[in-house]
């Protein structure tokens, strides 16, 4: 079975940016396109107007079916042949999102809602996704260009491998169907200086630390790039706070891919700091990618 691409909508602008993006994803992937719209009014009064059939629609279930409906439409005409599904689901956002995930290829959320609170709702949902979702989550962000690939570029963060060989692989597929160049990026902080009492021991650290950081990249990129021969790739090692650096590269990116930890078990490991600063403020649309723990090995 051939798992969609999920996008939540919420009748908002940055929402409904979400779901062209999807939309179009979803077309790049020859995958269909399913769009969500969470409503607790459903949940707790959408029963009461199904029981007669001649009773007046209420104005809250229109306003969900235009929702979903307007969202469908644009995808519709963006791309004639898509397969569009829609839902309401009675449910709030938070909830409803984290169980699509549970059998979509991708979930795709706007990076903010209807007003203020809306807004600080739906991006504590980003983050929550973010942090527990077992599939790729992306929040739709940035400028125009930078949404619309006007750049050709995705940047990927490459940390160690617990956390970054998913994400890795996932920007390579997403470069390849793209035909865009990956930029594969790797920051580095010289150490603090200390007092060495030993002279053979003094001297610049900062080209060893280099080095170090142009190997991990080599040998992080090995595998997907022989997987994936036509990309062509970039590397980049940066000195400097990761988070900060990956901000700045975002500035000419199509798509910002980063990958976060999944633990096993019901204990979820929190937002990482460079996450949580990407999601917030970086000028393109960013993915955050689940990279899972290989499971505890069982007693013989």
């Amino acid at each position: 079975m051939t798992l969609p691409m999920v996008v939540g909508v919420d009748g908002s602008e940055a929402g409904l940016r979400a779901a062209d993006w999807a939309a179009d994803e979803a077309a790049l992937h020859g995958l269909p396109l399913r769009i969500v719209h969470a409503s607790l009014w459903e949940r707790y009064e959408g029963p009461v107007f199904t029981q007669s059939e001649s009773a007046e629609v209420p104005p809250e279930h229109a306003l969900a079916q235009d929702i979903v409906g307007h969202a469908a439409e644009r995808a519709r005409q963006r791309h004639t042949d898509a397969e569009i599904t829609v839902d309401i689901v009675p449910e709030d956002a938070e909830a409803a999102l984290l169980r699509e995930a549970h059998h979509a290829a991708a979930v795709v959320t706007g990076c903010r809602g209807r007003g203020p609170i809306t807004g600080a709702l739906l991006g504590s949902v980003s983050r929550s996704l973010a942090t527990h979702a077992r599939c790729p989550v992306i929040v739709v962000r940035g400028s125009p260009p930078n949404r619309q690939g006007a750049n050709g570029s995705i940047t990927v963060g490459v940390g160690d491998a617990t956390t970054s060989t998913a994400a890795i692989r996932f920007a390579f597929r997403e470069a390849e169907a793209r035909r865009c160049t990956l930029e594969a990026v790797h920051a580095w902080r010289r150490p603090a200086p200390k007092s060495l009492k030993h002279p053979l021991l003094g001297g610049d650290p900062a080209p060893r630390h280099e080095d170090q950081a142009a190997t991990l990249l080599e040998d992080a990129l090995r595998d997907p790039e022989h997987e994936h021969p036509d990309v062509l790739v970039h590397r980049v090692t940066a000195e400097g706070p990761v988070h900060h650096v990956l901000l700045t590269h975002s500035a000419t990116a199509d798509l910002l891919v980063l990958g976060a930890p999944r633990r096993h078990g019901p204990l979820a490991l929190p937002l990482g700091r460079v996450a949580h600063a990407a999601l917030q403020h970086a000028d393109c649309p960013v993915a955050v990618v689940p990279q899972r723990e290989a499971p505890p090995e069982q007693p013989q």
